[in-house]
């Protein structure tokens, strides 16, 4: 294999047949002779009897699970879990925990299992929670966490760290982290949080310091790229079923009865569209990455006159950063933004709500009663459920392996049904969105039976368009756009069993190599101070 690395500090390694891994840096990148110990999971006996726990250093998962028998094997990350060698021991640890940007499902999750991670897994109990978000590194209070502490938080929502956005100032952070003695940072929070993160990382670097910058990426609208998805994205999608219920009993009761949901979704409609998807009773979905209009055949409200003559009711659900370019009353709000740089949209739902009782109240067709549902905050703010409360156990005990066997500036995720470690630099580079040409946004449009409400020189541009592959649930969404529609591929990817990954055996994959066998560890902790001491990395 070749390795080259850029000024950027990017790890790429190219191998035969097409073969790109995105690595991740390491403590020994910049920091020579390192001491390295023994894995303190050869020792616990929870772990006795996993013959196969620890990855191998060569396991690497694809970006992409469907390919063609003569493409190439494309883009790879490095595989999570638990190595044979860590480069700290437990005693010398002194990790800390920052939560930032909204809240959403499973904060607390994630963070009582990374202390119980630590403390369990590896035996460290010096864990400090940093309160308020990154300004807290500099301006507050820490809080201690210890397994006791954290025991019934993930029954909460929320997080007992609190939260804040923006107070990112990278001198004061990386100076706050070398004087109180932290050389373990895991950082929760979404893309503007792993952007912060990724400079954290490269001060750390600069500073030369042996301080791990671990992510975790986190997002209700589900918007980051990469990564199958987000945490708390299901709790969110399960608890809007509640509104949209309500929203089709109040509908179903009245004549003409008309109820709009609006839910999470700034530049994408993941929620909107699952959501929509799992209850089965909504008639329209509207998002931001579909343009719709109003007025005239084919319209929205053509649309609503139909469907409220065939059933007598009608249920809309639309997220709250569509049909933005319509609401022309108050542009100037549009220029505005929060302390995190994101716009400050105005309510769209309200907006359309009005619009539609004005067309029906002006063209005096039919009386129409409607009702009006924001449930954004009940949704964000509920504990996270059974599903996410696993994937915020494996994202989180895979942060902490990373962590101790020595990676830095990753960010963890599931991609294709593994854990994997990716670089900063992937996540934050730009929005994961709802491909309007994808099956999975056909799925839902003949579910719903509703038109696209695009125009037909709009379709044509839309597939022009180059769109980027998405990652949500559907192996067949890894395809570029343009090859989707050569042939239908099955869904391949998160399937329940497969979220266990890295803390249970696997028998037919994994190579004879992971066994705790003496003379293959003697080999491995010869073979020099990385554990990936193989892939040579040109400074």
């Amino acid at each position: 294999m070749v390795s080259s690395e850029s000024d950027s500090q990017l790890k790429i390694v190219h191998g035969e047949a097409g073969y790109i891994l995105e690595d991740v840096p390491h403590f020994s990148d910049y920091i020579p002779n390192l001491r390295t110990y023994p894995n303190p999971l050869r020792s616990n006996p929870a772990y006795s009897v996993v013959k196969q726990y620890f990855v191998h250093m060569d396991d690497t998962v694809p970006q992409k699970v469907v390919v063609h028998k003569d493409g190439p094997r494309g883009v790879h990350f490095r595989r999570a879990g638990p190595r044979q060698k860590v480069y700290f021991n437990s005693d010398d640890v002194h990790a800390c925990i920052v939560t930032c940007g909204g809240l959403c499902p499973g904060l607390n999750t994630v963070i009582r299992e990374i202390v119980c991670g630590l403390s369990y897994m590896y035996g460290v109990n010096k864990v400090l929670g940093i309160d308020g978000g990154y300004r807290g590194f500099y301006s507050k209070n820490t809080i201690t966490l210890t397994p006791k502490v954290v025991n019934d938080i993930h029954k909460r929502g929320g997080t007992i760290l609190g939260t804040s956005r923006g107070g990112h100032d990278t001198g004061k952070i990386v100076d706050s982290i070398q004087d109180r003695g932290i050389n373990q940072v895991y950082i929760i929070g979404g893309d503007g949080t792993q952007r912060g993160a990724a400079v954290i990382y490269e001060e750390v670097r600069r500073r030369g310091l042996k301080v791990a910058i671990a992510g975790i990426p986190k997002t209700i609208d589900n918007d980051i790229p990469v990564i199958d998805k987000s945490f708390g994205f299901d709790t969110a999608v399960e608890e809007a079923q509640r509104a949209i219920n309500a929203a089709h009993v109040e509908a179903e009761s009245a004549e003409n009865g008309l109820g709009v949901v609006k839910l999470m979704g700034r530049y994408s409609g993941f929620i909107a569209m699952y959501a929509t998807l799992a209850s089965r009773d909504v008639d329209c979905c509207l998002i931001p990455e579909s343009p719709f209009y109003l007025e005239g055949k084919g319209g929205l409200f053509e649309f609503i006159e139909k469907r409220l003559k065939e059933n007598g009711h009608m249920v809309i659900v639309i997220a709250e950063g569509a049909g933005q370019d319509l609401l022309t009353e108050s542009m100037q709000a549009m220029d505005q933004k929060d302390a995190s740089g994101n716009k400050l949209l105005q309510d769209v739902g309200l907006w359309i709500s009005h619009k539609i009782k004005d067309h029906f109240a002006r063209t005096n067709k039919m009386p129409i009663t409607l009702k009006y549902i924001d449930p954004t905050y009940m949704i964000r703010a509920v504990p996270s459920n059974a599903s996410d409360n696993v994937y915020c156990t494996l994202l989180a005990q895979s942060a902490v392996h990373g962590a101790m066997a020595g990676y830095t500036g990753f960010t963890v995720g599931l991609v294709n049904g593994r854990h994997t470690y990716i670089p900063f630099n992937r996540i934050i580079e730009r929005q994961n969105k709802v491909v309007i040409t994808d099956r999975m946004w056909a799925r839902l449009l003949s579910s719903t039976n509703q038109p696209s409400f695009l125009k037909p020189r709009d379709v044509d541009e839309v597939k022009k368009a180059k769109q980027p592959p998405t990652q949500l649930l559907e192996g067949d969404n890894c395809n570029d756009v343009n090859k989707a529609e050569k042939a239908e591929q099955p869904p391949t990817q998160l399937e329940g069993d497969k979220c266990n990954d890295v803390s249970e055996p696997e028998k037919a994959e994994q190579p004879p190599t992971q066994l705790l066998e003496g003379d293959k560890l003697k080999n491995e902790q010869e073979s020099g101070n990385h554990a990936d001491s193989c892939i040579k990395t040109k400074n």
